[in-house]
């Protein structure tokens, strides 16, 4: 059984730069997109970025743009996440994802994955 694992959320200042991580196990993570989604307090998922498989193209939702840049390490299993200029609306929870598809990363960020990992926190003091 596949499995998503995020790890790298926590308590952090306003303009900070933390990484989030997520660890692949029980899949082949070259088979898969991989993104992130993020769901703050009172409002609904969303999908923050996405990395196609193959030639690993890119995707990012209009309010990270320029400040979240997402890379995945295939050899390690792992995803990232890096965050920069942190903002107070950034508090959400985090979630990794992956999709057994070929589709870009444009179109799979607005669409259900097929893997989610349970999530970390990320909470920005200002």
């Amino acid at each position: 059984q596949g499995q998503v694992e995020e790890s790298g959320g926590g308590l952090v200042q306003a303009g900070e730069s933390p990484r989030l991580s997520c660890t692949v196990s029980g899949l082949t993570m070259g088979n898969f997109a991989m993104g992130w989604f993020r769901q703050a307090p009172g409002k609904e998922r969303e999908g923050v970025s996405c990395i196609s498989r193959g030639v690993y193209t890119t995707a990012y939702a209009d309010s990270v743009k320029g400040r979240f840049t997402i890379s995945r390490a295939t050899a390690k299993n792992t995803l990232y996440l890096q965050i920069n200029s942190l903002k107070p609306e950034d508090t959400a929870m985090y979630y990794c994802a992956a999709w057994d598809s070929w589709r870009s990363a444009e179109v799979l960020i607005s669409t259900t994955p097929d893997y989610w990992g349970q999530g970390t926190q990320v909470t920005v003091s200002s």
